[in-house]
């Protein structure tokens, strides 16, 4: 099926966390790491301990950083035009759709986002991992996506199919293909809310500055557990909040 179930799109969470457990799991079947494969690649031997690869290995990582640090950023701009609750809902929102903000550029910039920082993520993957990891969340996106497109047509009919002919699914447009609406980003509950993919774009930081895999794992365990806990808390929320417009989660 091309579209995400009912069952996948509630629990989605879980489906992404389990492509990242896989990916890395994989080091069983591939002890290489991606990150290191680069390096060595872009160097055209093998890189030792202190040599001068050694600062392209780091850079190789700094990119990964980057990249993950650019997903937080797309996903806490996007979800600067949601509430916090609407963005992580495990129910699919079909009320409206937002096409302010960066849905003027991109239909998914949340998704967009959750493929990136797992780019970015594949680089400390093994090379087997690192395929895993992008080609499964690529899938898995674009499988919610569908979801929720059908979902929108069917309640928003022809104004939501004038905004898939004009906004790209998931390459983002440099220029804007809409007007702004004049909606005001709600900066404080998107970072709030986003505050986990910070950790762990955080935590991929940290490794490309440090190599410390011991540092890295504690972060991520950091951010799991804050998410988790944000999860509980807006889901207690949940029945009192008035809902929001929506096009993705």
């Amino acid at each position: 099926m091309i579209r995400a179930t009912d069952f996948e799109f509630r629990y989605r969470f879980l489906f992404i966390t389990a492509v990242f457990f896989i990916a890395f799991w994989c080091y069983r079947l591939d002890p290489v790491n991606a990150g290191d494969a680069i390096a060595r690649l872009l160097a055209g031997h093998h890189s030792q301990p202190d040599s001068p690869e050694r600062n392209l290995l780091r850079g190789v990582f700094a990119f990964a950083a980057a990249l993950a640090l650019l997903a937080a950023l797309v996903r806490t701009w996007g979800a600067a035009y949601l509430r916090s609750e609407v963005v992580h809902d495990p129910s699919l929102r079909l009320e409206c759709v937002v096409a302010d903000g960066p849905y003027r550029h991109v239909r998914n910039p949340l998704y967009l986002g959750t493929v990136l920082l797992g780019a970015a993520f594949g680089f400390l993957a093994s090379r087997v991992g690192f395929v895993v990891l992008v080609l499964g969340l690529t899938v898995f996106t674009y499988r919610l996506i569908r979801r929720e497109e059908s979902g929108l047509l069917a309640t928003q009919g022809e104004a939501y199919r004038k905004f898939l002919s004009a906004v790209p699914r998931f390459v983002p447009s440099l220029a804007p293909r809409l007007p702004s609406g004049g909606m005001k980003p709600r900066w404080g509950q998107a970072w709030l809310g986003e505050a986990p993919m910070w950790l762990l774009a955080l935590s991929v930081a940290g490794f490309a500055a440090t190599l410390s895999e011991r540092a890295f794992n504690t972060m991520v365990g950091i951010a799991l557990v804050g998410y988790v806990l944000r999860l509980l808390v807006e889901r207690t929320r949940k029945r009192r909040a008035p809902a929001a417009p929506i096009n993705e989660k």
